[in-house]
């Protein structure tokens, strides 16, 4: 899936005293509260981090009482852009949309005129269901995982509007048993993932951080370096 990317920071985490005596609980719990949240300056919500203290000697700050620990962090980021293949798990389905959720977390849809015209909507059983017209088993019900193309991501609201306009696109089991088919239809230059499973690689970059605390997660006075390909 694309969207996930890591990026190495270079942070300064600011510990109050009545915690040096436990600082690397002190800097997971200050990491931790940036979990799952939109961060301008690694451009990405934080889902996972790894980190080591760079030294054993913290500077102690000259206007407050507090003590600031320089660490390297590794971080997972997910930052979806327009146009990126996300995968997700269908939680609602309605003629005119299906509501999708990313990663457990980051809530998707999908209006009627995102879905390509292949796509139907019907009633089978009591269930909603999209079938497509073009094959017959390739369906889209409650639960079924789909492959959709980003239109837009909300960084404050974490909400992303998707299309199923495109032909690789729609319920991944599908895809994955029909690949053949779908690469033959053209696929991009960039590197995703593809439809027969296989993963791609995760880009990566670094970032010059500053100090990180409970009130201000991450200085805005930083440098930031936009993510390049590879790992």
């Amino acid at each position: 899936m694309e969207g996930l990317k890591y990026s190495e920071a270079n942070l300064t985490v600011i510990i109050e005293p009545s915690k040096s005596a436990a600082v690397t609980d002190a800097i997971k719990q200050q990491l931790s509260s940036s979990l799952f949240k939109y961060n301008e300056t690694f451009d990405g919500v934080l889902l996972a981090y790894d980190f080591v203290i760079r030294s054993k000697l913290a500077n102690i700050l000259s206007l407050y009482p507090f003590v600031g620990v320089s660490l390297k962090a590794t971080l997972l980021l997910f930052d979806p852009k327009p146009d990126t293949y996300l995968e997700g798990k269908v939680v609602k389905l309605a003629q005119d949309a299906i509501h999708v959720v990313v990663l457990g977390f980051s809530a998707a849809i999908i209006t009627e005129e995102n879905i390509r015209d292949e796509f139907r909507f019907k009633i089978k059983h009591g269930r909603e269901i999209f079938r497509s017209t073009s094959h017959k088993r390739h369906v889209i019900k409650l639960g079924t995982t789909i492959r959709f193309v980003v239109k837009s991501f909300d960084e404050e609201t974490l909400h992303i509007s998707g299309s199923l306009e495109q032909p690789t696109t729609g319920d991944i089991r599908w895809l994955s048993k029909n690949s053949g088919e779908l690469l033959s239809a053209g696929r991009s230059s960039r590197k995703r993932l593809n439809v027969d499973g296989t993963k791609e690689e995760l880009s990566s970059g670094t970032v010059d951080a500053g100090a990180l605390s409970s009130d201000t997660h991450v200085s805005k006075k930083l440098k930031t370096q936009r993510p390049h390909k590879g790992l």
